[in-house]
Formats: structure tokens, C-alpha cells, sequence
């Protein structure tokens, strides 16, 4: 990892969801293949500079890729339970120092580092910075501070597990797409589901 003194963001972590059922996929999403690495080793390569430290959330049994040393791994405490369980584990395993951290699935290998950058800038003075689309949420490109947990457990605890409660509940800023500059097509946004979104995303990275 680069010195936390070389980062534009220094107190912000990145925390990356691999717990998903890849139902549609048929096979693993953090062991897929994406060139020469998988991947979840491609979306915590592109986090590696920008966030630090990198904590990858999978579920409880879940095999995963070899990933450097210095990311944490942890699990989520309870299966089935969405976005917002992962956030939970993950949050609980950063540092006290890390007061924001950048959120995402490990299905994004188009990942834009400049889109991360804006969104972490947006944050600033909020709880949560999430793209909003013609109203709808992405709630796994976004920016979340260590600050929501409790609210985060308080809603699990209820079994309200819609990350727009969350998003109700605290300082949120809905961040619309022309305002993120670096990345204009919102290639970050552009999560696997199907093989062949699969084959796209390769062939658009240049390693089909």
C-alpha cells in the first residue's frame, strides 16, 4: 500500500461487497476471471492509492481470490441480508481513524479511480454521498461515514433492510451524474450480472 501521506483522501477506507449470490452469473463474481487477475483482485487494485485501508466483505463460507496483505478481510454476520449487512461487518472492521469509506460490489471492474475521488469530495459535510439516477439510488457506489453504523444495526435490528432507509434517516447527498465529471459514461456504475455483461465489460477493457 502507498503511504497514506501520497492520498488525497487520507481518513477515508474502502470497503468492497463480494457476499452476493451471483445467481445470474452462475459462478462466483469475486473469483471470475478479468485478465490476468480476477475480479475482486482488479476492483482493490483500482481502490489501492486512492483508499486505504481495504476491507473486502464476503459471506460467511466464501471462497476467495488471494488478495494482498494489507487488505482486511471479514464476514457478514447473518446470510441473505443485502447490502446493508455487508456495510454492517464492514464498518466494524475499519480503524478508528477512518472516518469515510468508498463502497462497492467487486463486480465493477470498469471502476473509474476518478469517480472515487469526486464522490469522496461530494461527501464532505454528510453521512452518505449516493449516486442518484432519474431517483434511483446506487447504493454500492457510494460513500458512507463510520458515523452510520449504529443507525446502520438499528435498522438490521428491525429488519428494515433497504439501504433508502438509511439514506432517509441521515445526512445523505444524492449526487446526480453530471456531477462527476471523471467519469461521463459512468462506466463505475456498469456491475456484472450476466455473462453476457461479462463479455462486454472485457471486450470494452480491451481483453476479450
Amino acid at each position: 500500500m502507498p503511504n497514506e501521506s501520497n492520498r488525497s483522501h487520507p481518513h477515508a477506507a474502502g470497503l468492497v461487497l463480494c457476499g452476493g449470490k451471483s445467481t445470474r452469473m452462475g459462478t462466483s463474481k469475486a473469483m471470475l476471471p478479468f485478465g490476468p487477475e480476477t475480479m475482486l483482485q482488479r476492483v482493490v487494485r483500482i481502490l489501492d492509492g486512492i483508499v486505504a485501508p481495504i476491507v473486502a466483505v464476503a459471506a460467511a463460507d466464501q471462497e476467495l481470490p488471494g488478495l494482498p496483505p494489507s487488505v482486511i478481510v471479514t464476514r457478514d454476520e447473518r446470510e441473505g441480508r443485502g447490502p446493508l449487512e455487508g456495510l454492517r461487518a464492514g464498518l466494524k472492521a475499519l480503524p478508528a481513524d477512518a472516518d469515510y469509506t468508498y463502497v462497492t460490489s467487486c463486480d465493477v471492474p470498469l471502476l473509474v479511480p476518478g469517480f472515487v475521488h469526486q464522490m469522496l469530495d461530494l461527501a464532505r459535510g454528510y453521512d452518505v454521498a449516493v449516486m442518484e439516477i432519474d431517483g434511483f439510488a446506487h447504493p454500492l457506489s457510494a460513500v458512507y461515514r463510520r458515523g452510520t453504523l449504529p443507525r446502520i444495526e438499528e435498522l438490521l435490528a428491525h429488519d428494515r433492510l433497504r439501504p433508502l432507509f438509511l439514506f432517509d434517516a441521515v445526512r445523505t447527498r444524492r449526487v446526480q451524474p453530471h456531477e462527476v465529471t471523471a467519469d461521463p459514461d459512468l462506466r463505475t456504475l456498469r456491475n456484472l450480472n450476466t455473462r453476457e455483461d461479462y463479455e462486454q465489460a472485457l471486450a470494452d477493457a480491451g481483453l476479450a
